[in-house]
This record gives structure tokens, sequence and C-alpha cells, in this order.
């Protein structure tokens, strides 16, 4: 229960921490890059949009920059032929020319025209707060050509990455409202072409009044025509009946006029570029609604809920194709819900973030769970077994331990302590307790050292099991093995009683080996690891026709050790329960190791 209630706690510490991040957006380059792949999709560019570069073939042509501004002149004359709809002017032209004259054609073609369009840059304060911004200062075209012509704001802000990703339709100074520079070309072009021009209240906006840009293309898609092409007379102005003319630098190293953009990050798109793709997203009423952040907070709980309710049900390799299949349907979801030409954006980055360490901390869950269960058996066996078969009772797990009762040949090992009465009559119940408790830690570390289960306490007896719960060779070898122990321990705790009270307790051993029901038994509410059947009746039998220090073994446990032991044949016993007599043998001495040239058996290893 426990462990439940801190999960739960966890999960929901994930969803706070993960949601305070979104909220300050504190990986803000990886979910706008994670958004750029997938929302950013490259389509036909408008053909009503057409570029007049001043490239380096312009240059080379016309001469060096700046050129006289009589050159744009020429170039709105030759426009006004086939009456575009709109002509923008990328270039900031906001001191008169040195040249006296020079502006004159300028501004009497752009007072004709009547649809020139030219920029006004903002100067900011370098932090802004949530709300419509206000320019500390701008930069207005020379106050002639301002005055005859249109003007739009040129500015363009950078995510902290460097990437351009959205527009500022407007800004404020001195309580004018400066719209931007594509906006004004967008509005020029609805008015020749009759259309319903959008107002900025039909656009959602983020804090700063900014929207994303729906990029169409790539840098160069947009149709790009140079300069000396125009003014030569090599295209001439028919060509540009009705449409969105933008002049601007498109030359390397004429100006500092270019982004990068998430269509192409690594390559650079000019900033004319990037109000055709501004204009093409006008004119098709194509925007994002970035869903806000309470709805965004809500869809990541409910993505939450169902992570943590699948991933917890599973085993970890299950889990994680639950976690990617969630993701992916996240991701789907969202991508499909951006479609169409009011599509809605959220982030990636935090929902994703939270599904993954919503995965580790079930891992970490599940871990903790393992490591106590290795506990709780740790804590059950390793009061029967030997520490090694605990460890490969963990290890093997439910393929190597079958609990719940099996049929399996097994050697039983009963031992009594003789003379422990008239001992405990002599003796205080402090010492009695002490005594019992020595001869019962002998009993249990001599059947741990040869891999046996002590299967239980009986008053001053105890019982011994070999091969279970988990296979052990040479099984009835290291029950003999353990007796003999037993009976060398025992010498030194003798000679300290009959110093003591004038008397001393030995042991009784009886071993048979045979096949058994193995496991748990008992009621659901209280079960013993333990074997039953004829082979533990009769080795508990056989104990108890011992004698004070004398080990007992059947005919079969002798047939399996008698290369390894030196016996007395006890000939046939009569035993409660047989109706023939019974072969036992008396198990006088182990052989040692150069009497057969056999090793007898030590302490089993984990690896067996």
């Amino acid at each position: 229960m426990a462990l439940k209630k801190w999960s739960l706690i966890t999960h929901i510490s994930l969803f706070v921490i993960i949601s305070l991040l979104m909220f300050f957006n504190s990986f803000e380059t990886l979910d706008y890059r994670l958004q750029d792949s997938l929302y950013q999709d490259e389509g036909r560019t408008d053909s009503n949009i057409v570029i007049i570069g001043i490239d380096d073939e312009s240059l080379e042509v016309m001469g060096r920059w700046p050129w006289p501004r009589d050159y744009h002149g020429e170039l709105i004359r030759i426009l006004m032929e086939g009456e575009p709809a709109a002509i923008g002017f990328d270039l900031i032209l906001a001191e008169e020319s040195s040249e006296i004259g020079d502006d004159d054609y300028l501004v009497s073609m752009a007072e004709e025209a009547g649809n020139a369009i030219f920029p006004i840059y903002g100067n900011f304060a370098t932090s802004a707060s949530r709300g419509t911004l206000d320019a500390l200062s701008i930069t207005r075209p020379f106050e002639d050509l301002d005055r005859v012509s249109m003007s739009g704001h040129i500015n363009t802000l950078m995510d902290n990455d460097g990437i351009v990703r959205k527009t500022i339709l407007f800004f404020e100074h001195q309580g004018e409202r400066i719209n931007s520079f594509s906006w004004e070309l967008y509005r020029k072009f609805a008015h020749k072409h009759g259309m319903v021009a959008l107002d900025v209240e039909d656009i959602t906006l983020d804090p700063w009044e900014r929207t994303t840009i729906r990029y169409t293309g790539r840098p160069t898609s947009i149709e790009m025509i140079p300069y000396y092409m125009v003014v030569t007379g090599e295209i001439p102005g028919e060509y540009f009946r009705d449409k969105i003319v933008l002049v601007g630098p498109t030359a390397i190293g004429l100006a500092d006029d270019y982004y990068f953009t998430p269509m192409a990050p690594q390559i650079p798109m000019y900033g004319v570029e990037i109000h055709g793709n501004i204009i093409q997203q006008l004119i098709e009423g194509r925007f994002w609604n970035e869903i806000p952040f309470t709805g965004q907070v809500l869809i990541m709980l409910i993505l939450a809920m169902a992570g943590y309710m699948s991933m917890k049900r599973f085993k970890p390799g299950l889990g994680l194709g639950i976690l990617v299949g969630l993701g992916g349907i996240f991701v789907y979801g969202v991508k499909l819900a951006s479609g169409g030409d009011r599509g809605y954006i959220m982030s990636f980055i935090y929902p994703l973030g939270l599904l993954a360490t919503q995965y580790i901390a079930v891992l970490g869950e599940k871990f903790v769970i393992e490591q106590l269960e290795k506990k709780r058996v740790t804590d059950v066996f390793g009061k029967y077994v030997a520490p090694q078969i605990v460890g490969k009772i963990l290890e093997e797990g439910e393929e190597g331990l079958h609990l719940g009762g099996t049929r399996r040949d097994i050697s039983v090992l009963f031992v009594d302590i003789r003379g422990f009465t008239p001992l405990s009559e002599s003796a205080e119940p402090e010492e009695v307790v002490s005594i019992l408790n020595d001869y019962l830690t002998l009993c249990a570390q001599s059947i741990f050292k040869y891999g046996g289960t002590l299967d239980k306490y009986i008053g001053d007896a105890a019982m011994a099991l070999y091969n279970a719960p988990l296979d052990l060779d040479n099984h009835q070898l290291r029950a003999v093995q353990t007796a003999w122990a037993m009976k060398e321990g025992a010498g030194p705790l003798q000679e300290r009683l009959e110093k003591q009270f004038g008397k001393t307790v030995r042991f009784g051993v009886g071993i048979h080996t045979g096949p058994a029901i193995v496991g748990n038994i008992g009621a659901d509410f209280r079960m013993d690891f333990t074997a039953i059947g004829d082979t533990v009746n009769t080795a508990a039998r056989i104990e108890s026709n011992s004698k004070p220090g004398q080990i007992l073994i059947s005919q079969e446990v002798y047939d399996k050790v008698k290369e390894f032991v030196e016996v007395t044949d006890l000939g046939r016993i009569q035993m409660k329960g047989k109706a023939q007599g019974f072969q036992i043998y008396q198990v006088n001495r182990l052989l040692e190791t150069e009497d057969k040239g056999t090793e007898i058996l030590s302490a089993p290893t984990g690896n067996e």
C-alpha cells in the first residue's frame, strides 16, 4: 500500500515538474526544432508573388552598390506598365541622396504608382513584457519619399536558436500603429483583387502580438528575377500584372539581410523571401492557433494517466512498446490537428518527455519491488537454506523453483538431542535456552554448509531436506556429511556441559532417501515449505532408533554413499508401519581422499 502511495506521489510530482518546465519553456530550442520537423511542410509557392533580386549578376551589369536612386525610379516606371498589385522595396532609404536631384525621379515615380511600399525599422528595448510591442524609436524613409508612399515595418525577431519562426504583424510607436511590411503588401493585393482583407482580430496572436509563420517553400523557392533584366527591358512590365513585386538584396555580401528558417535550418533565406512567405500565408489565410497552456497541460495529463495505467500493468519490454505507441499516437494526433487553414499546434518535447520519465520511474519502481521481493525471499528462505541456495532461487526465479507441491527424490535428515530432558532439569531456564540455541545453531550451520534446507525445528529436534527446493547433486552424501559435521562439532559443546553440569547431550541422526511431495503446504494464510510422504516418515523412525552419538542411514542411502563411508551393518530392524524388517547401517566414519581417491563434497556454490 505504501509503495502504491509513493508511486502515485512520484508520478504526480513528475507531472508538476514537467508542467513547470513547459510553462517556462526551459527546453525551448529542442522543442522548437521538434515542432519544425513535424509542423512545417513544403508546398507550392504562389505565382502572384515575384522577387526582383539585387543579385550578383545585376551588380556586374549595373555597377557597384549603392546605385543611383533613379534606377529604382525607372524600375517603378517599368513595373507600372503592368499595373502590379503592389511594389515592396525591402531597402531602407532613411536619408536623402548626397547627389542633388538624385531622389527626385524615385519620389515622382513612387507618387505616380501609388502602391509602392517602403520599410520602417523599429528599435526596441532588450526585453519586453507580454502585450503590444512599443518601439523606442523608428527609422522611416526619408521625408519626401515617406510623404508620397506607404510604409510598413520589416523588423524580424529570431528565437534563441537563431531561427525565424514568427512575425510581428504590428507594433506601436508614440501611439501610432505601424503594420508590418508584409501586411501592407497583402492589403494592397487584396484590394486589387477584390478580396476582403483579414483583420488582425481574425488571426490568433501570441502574448507579444506575433503569429507563427507557415512557410511554403525553402530558400529560393519563390520566383526570382534579376534586377537588371527588368530595367533593361528583357522582362517587360506586363509580366508583373496584378502581382506583388518584392525588391530586395539577394547578392552574397551585399547586406546582412538573411536568416535561418525551419524549412532549412542550415541554409540562409533572404529577408525578402521571408516577406514573400508571410504574404502567401496571409493571402491563403493559413494560420496556426497555439493551444493555450492550460489546454496543453490537460492533454499532457490525459497522456500521463494513460501512460501510468498502461506501463504499470506490463513488463518493461511491453511497457517500452506502450511508451512508443502512446508517443506515436500523440504525435500523429497533434500533427493531424495542425493541418487545415486554421490548425492547432502545441509543444512536443514536454509531453513526450513526461512519457519517457514516467517509463524510467516505472522501471525504478519495478526495480524497488524486485529488490523488496528478493529481500522477502531472503528473509523467508534464508532461515531454511544456505545463502548460496537463496541466491540461486533469486537468480532462477520461477523456472528454478516450483512451489505448491511437486514430486521429487530427496534425502531427509532428522536429528534429535539425546539427554536434553535430564540436562534441562538441572539448569536454569535461561541456560536451557542458551544450550538449545547452541546445539540448534550447530545443526543449522552444518545443514547449510552442505547445501541442505532447514525444514523446521521440532522442540530439541530438527528436520533437513536435500535436493529441495533446488536440484542438488549427490544429495545423499551431502546429508551424511552434514550428520558427520554435527557429530564432530558437538565435541566442544559436550565438554563444556560435562564440566558445568556433570551431564552432557549427544546427537542422534537418521537419514533416508526417496520420493516425496515438496512445496508450500498449509492454509492460504499460513504455509510452510516442507516435504511429506513415506520417505519423511521413514527418516523420522530411523532417527528414533538411533542411540546418542549414532548416525543411522537406510539401505537406499548406503547404496549411494558406500564408496565414501565406513559403516557397521546393523541388520534389519522393525519399524512402525513396515511389515518387513528395515535394513539400516551405522556410519562410523567418512573416508578421506587418500582412502578412496575421491574428494569429499564441500559446500555447494551458487553455480551448481
